[in-house]
């Protein structure tokens, strides 16, 4: 049980990969009863998306479905759909990523929501959503950051284009998608009636442009790429030490004076051609050589505790091991321990955020593949242990 903010809600979780299951997750986290429907015999597609696996279950998997139950059931059969039916019908909020039209195709159409859930809050999350002349397409993120021009800015500014190193759509739409019902959950307060939310892929892409998408519906030109630098502020990017790499981010022009002191070139300050954020952008490749080559003069570990007691952001390039076993991470309790039937004992990144009021919780380990079929069709429609074993022999579950 728990206390958290959505605590007595139900999901129904018809999603797979990522971003549906992201959503559906940080639902759970936060208290809601997530039922996750997945095919009989194979389930969620990142089931197998390995290696590593723990046991029988993959790393990946567990990465985006902890606080759920699974449940096996058969959605192109008649009677799969009837149940699913019955579970929506009970259900606060109903989360897809199938393709355009198919949950029309089994009878979940708008009139039946209205007729037979109409509190229910459904999130449907696509690669392109509803309209446009790609409506209906399938999206996958590796696509949808080519597409909406993510790759086009990451990378060296000669080099190739580059995807970022984690599905970085997926993840953004997930959050999006939960941020949408949340919202629908207010709304419902008031008006008493669930809506539709419609996520994509591509608007999720193109608002993770952020400011460079503005940058070039106020100039009319076209961005670019500036590796690890960034379009708008100089010096803000890594530099080479000693013995490593260091990120730099100079925010202001306060900051750049006090770097230019500890540098032993306080005069950049007042020089023409740096003093202004907008002059450092302009002489962009001047300001980081100078700076490249002071760096290169002594440890990173050296110029942290410089840089830290004069309020300059700068931070080492860890691997994935230092962040993750980083005394911050392990003082922040973000890494959570469960038991999984299949995979044992895990660790988890856990919850990224904090709800002192009602806190969210990992109550559930990622579930074994229709772990829970019974127990959902027992407690939520009360079928007897003999239709429970006659929808298994049928293969519906």
């Amino acid at each position: 049980m728990s206390d958290g903010a959505l605590a007595g809600l139900k999901v129904i979780d018809l999603t797979r990969v990522l971003a549906g299951p992201l959503c559906t997750m940080w639902l759970g986290d936060m208290g809601a009863d997530v039922i996750k429907l997945e095919r009989p015999g194979s389930g969620d597609d990142t089931r197998s998306w390995g290696p590593p696996f723990a046991g029988t279950e993959s790393a990946y998997f567990l990465s985006a479905n902890r606080n759920k139950r699974s449940m096996t059931l058969d959605l192109s059969s008649e009677k799969g759909r009837d149940i699913v039916k019955q579970l929506i019908g009970d259900a606060d909020i109903v989360v897809d990523n199938f393709k355009l039209g198919t949950l029309d195709r089994w009878g979940l159409t708008d009139d039946w929501y209205e007729a037979n859930a109409p509190r229910a809050i459904r999130c449907t999350i696509s690669g392109y959503g509803s309209s446009g002349p790609k409506a209906g397409k399938a999206g996958y993120d590796f696509i949808l950051q080519a597409e909406t021009g993510l790759m086009a800015i990451t990378g060296e500014a000669n080099g190739e284009s580059m995807k970022l190193g984690v599905a970085i759509v997926d993840i953004c739409s997930g959050m999006l998608a939960t941020i949408s019902v949340l919202g629908a959950l207010a709304a419902r307060d008031r008006t008493g009636e669930g809506q539709l939310r419609d996520v994509s892929l591509h608007d999720t892409g193109l608002q993770m442009l952020a400011n460079v998408a503005s940058n070039y519906l106020v100039s009319e030109e076209d961005a670019g790429r500036y590796g690890n630098g960034h379009p708008n502020i100089v010096p803000y990017r890594t530099y080479p030490t000693a013995d490593g790499e260091l990120a730099l981010a100079v925010g202001n022009d306060a900051q750049f004076a006090r770097l230019a002191a500890l540098l032993g070139h306080p005069d950049w300050a007042t020089d023409d051609r740096f003093a202004r954020n907008r002059d450092r952008v302009a002489n962009r490749d001047l300001v980081d050589g100078l700076i490249r080559d002071i760096m290169l003069t002594k440890s990173r570990a050296d110029w942290i505790a410089l840089l830290d007691p004069a309020g300059i952001p700068s931070g080492p390039i860890n691997s994935v091991a230092e962040a993750l076993e980083s005394e911050q991470t392990a003082g922040r309790g973000i890494i959570a321990t469960v038991d999984q039937t299949a995979a044992g004992i895990q660790r988890l990144v856990g919850i990224p955020f904090r709800m002192f009021g009602t806190p969210a919780t990992v109550r559930r380990p990622p579930p074994t593949l229709g772990e829970h079929t019974a127990e959902v069709l027992r407690e939520e429609l009360q079928l007897s242990d003999a239709a429970i074993a006659e929808l298994a022999e049928s293969g519906t579950t």
